[in-house]
């Protein structure tokens, strides 16, 4: 199974949080910054951590603005 990678767009005060959050989970996804200006984000969802990576997102959007580009 391969790494998959998504991109989301986030409110940019939110990024370092976002970050910290998934660190937390370890080895659930790493999320690199891709444009800071814009909130860009690229998620590397380690395989078969898909849905557990959605769920959390799901969770976060009642607080953070996260949308799938």
């Amino acid at each position: 199974m391969k790494t998959i990678c998504k991109l989301f767009r986030v409110d940019k005060s939110r990024i370092g949080f976002l970050k910290f959050i998934f660190e937390a989970h370890d080895g659930l996804a790493v999320i690199t910054t891709l444009d800071p200006k814009d909130g860009v984000v690229r998620f590397a969802i380690a395989p078969g951590c898909m849905e557990e990576v959605y769920a959390v997102l799901a969770d976060l959007k009642k607080d953070v603005a996260i949308h799938e580009l």
